[in-house]
């Protein structure tokens, strides 16, 4: 696709079908944020939603908004806690729905982000990139992207961003209409929502420039 022809997608057909969608599904998200937000502040103490800066398209920082899965607590009797040890019961069920990122379509009519994306990750990712790396902010971040529908959390940083740059050199109107039901699919069999037994992702660190591997550490986001 020719960059003209991606970017009048981008910026005019891909953006009218987010605000059309997001309006739509507005009524029933939330609902169902209204019903998770009463149970989190049953079982946990502290807010209901996670908000967190993000950078967005070109780079642009936002505030992108979650329902809070964990508990505030990131240690115990001096001990740092693992993801998995901070996920609340209700928590789980909400991950697993993914109802937990139904909040973010306040983020899409805003102009934040688009159903589909790569996602926003942590700000200070961005003097770790790659130039490469970097690609994958020409487009709006989204709720779900080629990597999410592809191996999710049991992706490495390499393969997520490999994927990541390669949708933004392919997006169009087909291939979003398929990562939406392929992501549809992948809730209804919970089918990579976390990593591993103790964490959902793995922080990203950089890539080392011998081997190109990426070095890894505990990631405890909300």
């Amino acid at each position: 696709m020719r960059k003209k022809s991606k970017g009048f997608y981008c910026r005019y057909i891909k953006r009218f079908f987010d605000i059309v969608l997001a309006l739509i599904i507005a009524i029933p998200a939330f609902l169902i944020i209204a019903i998770c937000y009463l149970v989190i502040k049953l079982e946990t103490r502290g807010p209901a939603f996670f908000v967190q800066k993000r950078p967005g398209m070109n780079g642009k920082i936002f505030a992108l908004y979650k329902l809070r899965t964990m508990i505030v607590e990131t240690q115990r009797d001096g001990k740092p806690l693992s993801d998995m040890e901070r996920m609340t019961k209700i928590g789980r069920i909400i991950r697993a729905c993914s109802f937990d990122e139904l909040p973010q379509v306040w983020n899409i009519i805003k102009g934040d982000m688009s159903f589909i994306g790569p996602r926003p990750l942590l700000v200070q990712y961005l003097p770790l990139y790659t130039e490469e790396q970097m690609r994958r902010h020409e487009v709006r971040p989204g709720i779900s992207g080629w990597a999410q529908v592809n191996g999710r959390n049991e992706l490495s940083w390499e393969q997520k961003f490999q994927r990541d740059v390669w949708y933004v050199d392919h997006v169009g109107c087909v291939l979003d209409v398929k990562i939406f039901w392929l992501t549809v699919w992948n809730v209804l069999h919970r089918s990579g929502i976390n990593a591993g037994v103790s964490e959902t992702m793995e922080a990203f660190c950089g890539c080392c420039a011998n081997t190109g591997s990426t070095r890894r550490q505990k990631d405890t986001i909300s």
